[in-house]
C-alpha cells in the first residue's frame, strides 16, 4: 500500500505523475493520493479580491490564515477544480480514480482551531475566526471499501469537525494520517525540490537518508513547506508507516523513482 502526497506548488509535473500512478496501479499496486492546491488557491483568491494571508504560529510553522471566505475559496478550488482535474487525467490513463474531500463521508474528522496564536513583528497575537483544523480520525473503512473494489482515492485536504464544520487541514499531515490509518508500507511526499536540503536552495546538499530520531533536529535547516513535510513524516512514522520518502515531483516517474530511493528516505 502506497500513499502519495502531491504538493500544491508550481513546477510539479502532473502528467508524469499520473502516468506513473497508472503504471504502478496497472501492475497491482494499491495507492491513495492526497493533493494540495496552494498555488491555484492563491491565484484564484487574488482574482476574487480576497488575497491570501500567511501567518507564523508560535511554534514557527507558516500556514494560510483561513477565515470563512478563504475556506470557501479553498474548497471551491481544491475540492472542485484541482481534485477533479486530477481525476480526469487519471481516468484518461485507465486509473479508476474517485475524487473526495476529507469532508465527504467524514473521511477526515478534525478539531477546528477557532483561535490561532501567531507571531507578528516579534509579538505574540491571537487570531480569531480561523477555519483550519487538526485531523483526529480517518474513516479507514471508507478508504478500504474503495481500495478493495479497485478504486484509487484522490483526496482533497479538507476535513469535517465534530460539530459538522468544514475545515482546512494541512495536506502533508492529512497524507500522514491516511497512510497511518491504512497501514501503508510507504508514504511519499512530493514537492518541487529533490528532498531535504542541508543548504537550501543548493540541490547538491540533498540529505539522502534520515533516521526517525533525526527528524526533529532537521527542522533547524528545513525551509518553508519542508518543515510541514517533516512534521507529516514524523507523524506517519509514529503511526506505524514503514518509510517516508521526500521525493522530487518535477521529474519523470516521480513515484517509481522515490520508491527506488531517489530523494530523502526516512525510516
Amino acid at each position: 500500500m502506497i500513499v502519495v502526497k502531491i504538493g500544491g506548488v508550481e513546477g510539479l509535473g502532473v502528467e508524469p505523475l499520473c502516468a506513473d500512478v497508472a503504471h504502478l496501479t496497472g501492475n497491482g499496486e494499491q495507492m491513495a493520493l492526497v493533493h494540495g492546491g496552494s498555488h491555484e488557491t492563491n491565484r484564484i483568491s487574488e482574482k476574487l479580491g480576497h488575497p491570501p494571508r500567511f501567518v507564523t504560529s508560535v511554534s514557527g510553522h507558516v500556514s494560510r490564515y483561513t477565515d470563512r471566505e478563504t475556506l470557501e475559496i479553498f474548497a471551491m478550488v481544491v475540492a472542485g477544480r484541482v481534485n477533479k482535474l486530477l481525476v480526469e487525467r487519471l481516468q484518461g490513463l485507465g486509473v479508476n480514480a474517485v475524487g473526495l474531500s476529507g469532508a465527504d463521508g467524514r473521511l477526515l474528522v478534525g478539531r477546528r482551531k477557532a483561535i490561532l496564536k501567531i507571531v507578528q513583528d516579534g509579538k505574540q497575537m491571537v487570531v480569531r475566526d480561523e477555519w483550519s483544523g487538526v485531523i483526529e480520525q480517518v474513516n479507514v473503512s471508507l478508504l478500504r471499501l474503495l481500495l478493495e473494489r479497485g478504486y484509487t482515492p484522490v483526496i482533497a485536504p479538507l476535513a469535517i469537525s465534530d460539530a459538522g464544520e468544514m475545515v482546512n487541514v494541512d495536506g502533508d499531515r492529512a497524507a500522514a494520517a491516511v497512510a497511518a490509518a491504512l497501514g501503508a508500507e510507504v508514504l511519499i511526499l512530493l514537492s518541487n525540490v529533490p528532498g531535504l536540503l542541508k543548504d537550501f536552495p543548493d540541490e547538491s546538499s540533498l540529505i539522502q537518508r534520515l533516521r526517525h530520531g533525526e527528524v526533529e533536529s532537521s527542522f533547524a535547516y528545513a525551509q518553508g513547506r519542508m518543515k510541514k513535510k517533516l512534521l507529516g513524516a514524523a507523524e506517519a512514522l509514529a503511526g506505524g508507516v514503514g518509510r517516508v520518502i521526500l521525493g522530487d515531483g518535477r521529474i519523470e516517474a516521480p513515484v517509481s523513482q522515490a520508491l527506488a530511493g531517489r530523494g530523502t528516505v526516512i525510516e
